[in-house]
């Protein structure tokens, strides 16, 4: 009976393989998740009468498009942060370059997001 539980434990404790089940998870989610943000994207670029400046601001400023703009910004830069990640620990192999390049990459996903997500609610808003 003993022996039962530890394998049970074991498979389910978390650990290394636990973190990289995470991950593998979070990266199909994203992209199951992106799916239909980029065909909104596509199909609401595509029927746009123009993409002059004014018409895509115009767009963008309604509380639909940017609250889809919104999450499409979201699961595009996580999606994005998780596979730039396997990438890096598959050619960086000294640990402390890899920590530092996985920190860096992780950052940068975070300003560009973030600086994504500030440009999309100032025209919402009308801060723009």
């Amino acid at each position: 009976m003993s022996l039962g539980f530890n394998v049970f434990a074991r498979a389910f404790s978390g650990g290394a393989g636990h973190a990289a089940s995470r991950h593998w998870s979070a990266q199909r989610l994203t992209a199951i998740v992106l799916v239909p943000l980029a065909i909104w994207f596509l199909v609401a670029l595509l029927t746009l009468p123009d993409l002059a400046y004014a018409t895509v601001h115009a767009w963008v400023a309604r509380p639909l498009s940017a609250t889809l703009l919104c999450l499409l910004v979201v699961f595009l830069f996580w999606h994005s942060r998780l596979g730039v990640q396997v990438v890096i620990e598959d050619y960086v192999h000294h640990p402390l370059a890899l920590a530092i390049t996985v920190h860096l990459s992780t950052l940068l996903h975070l300003l560009a997001g973030g600086a994504a997500l500030l440009a999309i609610l100032r025209i919402a808003l009308g801060n723009a």
